[in-house]
């Protein structure tokens, strides 16, 4: 078989199947990291684990809304100590599920120099990649008791290795890939042509990629894929199409995207078919000051109310929560 990359869009006959009884569902994804300037250089040692003690409040509100997160943790969360306890707690009670988000440059072995290029782990050297990888996940399974379900780079940062590092390792699940964003110009991965339809990212059928969601909506949303490559030899082109309503790039997440922009582009993708919603964001904008998502305390309670919102319309909807086991036994192969 030829070695498929990550970095490239699958082939046709990739997107998975799910059994006739997995209907709709969604899935919640927690980029549990420290707390660090994001308009800084990167750094090894200039970070912070402020929040962690938010983690017990989102987990409860999380269990009052139906919601079962997939909190994917890095090294500094792996250690820190009221982190592990909360989702430690919730991981035995079955109201959470585990998995781990690679930031490489706090992660080690540190053998390479700290940059924007080597910020997205898989830009490293292979050997490099899969020592920090599985330093990771060796320490996650010590800390948590049980192994990490889903894989997600850090950054989304997969490269040219990533997918026989996922197969090696025994991954069933990664959820790395962004759909329809491009991170080229740092040096990172483009996913302007991916899809969001969960899809094996190995012709055994054995590693499923669950992109992270994000859809176009507005009347020009057919060429929108097309329209943001433009973008890249004239910045504003984009920005012109999204203040006159005629075409906008939805993400599923509270951080940057409103409720009623959320509601959109569940419509699209529950309408369009997708099986499997993907939400995301970063545990810091637990807290404010941390990420420029929560600045108060005010944006806080606004990505609290606007995950009550969105599970609400959900509910309504029909989609249900499911969980990485539920995935895993539900897809054909």
């Amino acid at each position: 078989m030829a070695k498929r990359s990550m970095l490239a869009p699958p082939p046709g006959n990739a997107p998975a199947n799910f059994a006739s009884d997995f209907g709709q569902r969604v899935l919640l994804t927690v980029d549990t990291e420290e707390e660090f300037d994001w308009a800084a250089p990167f750094s090894r040692d200039d970070h912070g684990l402020q929040h962690t003690g938010q983690l017990a409040r989102f987990q409860s509100v999380c269990e009052e809304l139906g919601a079962h997160p997939v909190y994917l943790v890095d090294w500094p969360i792996a250690h820190d100590g009221r982190a592990v306890e909360i989702i430690g707690d919730a991981l035995r009670r079955k109201t959470a599920s585990i998995g781990m988000q690679l930031h490489g440059w706090v992660n080690p072995p540190f053998d390479e120099a700290v940059n924007t290029h080597n910020s997205f782990a898989g830009n490293l050297p292979p050997e490099l990649e899969a020592a920090k990888f599985t330093a990771l996940r060796d320490r996650i399974e010590h800390a948590f008791g049980t192994a990490p379900a889903i894989y997600r780079a850090g950054r989304y940062g997969v490269g040219p290795n990533t997918a026989d590092l996922l197969k090696d390792n025994g991954f069933a699940l990664d959820t790395s890939v962004r759909s329809l964003f491009d991170y080229s110009e740092q040096g990172g991965p483009d996913f302007t042509h991916h899809p969001a339809v969960p899809y094996w990212i190995d012709d055994e059928s054995t590693v499923l990629e669950l992109p992270v969601t994000s859809v176009y909506w507005g009347m020009l949303r057919q060429l929108g894929r097309q329209i943001h490559r433009a973008q890249r030899h004239m910045p504003t082109f984009f920005a012109a199409f999204s203040k006159l309503s005629l075409l906008e790039r939805i993400a599923l997440t509270p951080e940057g995207v409103t409720v009623e922009e959320a509601l959109r582009g569940i419509d699209i993708a529950l309408d369009d078919g997708l099986p499997l919603l993907i939400l995301s964001f970063h545990s810091p904008s637990l807290a404010p000051g941390h990420t420029p998502y929560s600045r108060s305390d005010a944006d806080v309670e606004r990505i609290y109310d606007w995950f009550r919102q969105i599970y609400a319309y959900l509910d309504r909807r029909g989609v249900r929560s499911t969980t990485p086991n539920e995935i895993i036994s539900s897809v054909k192969r």
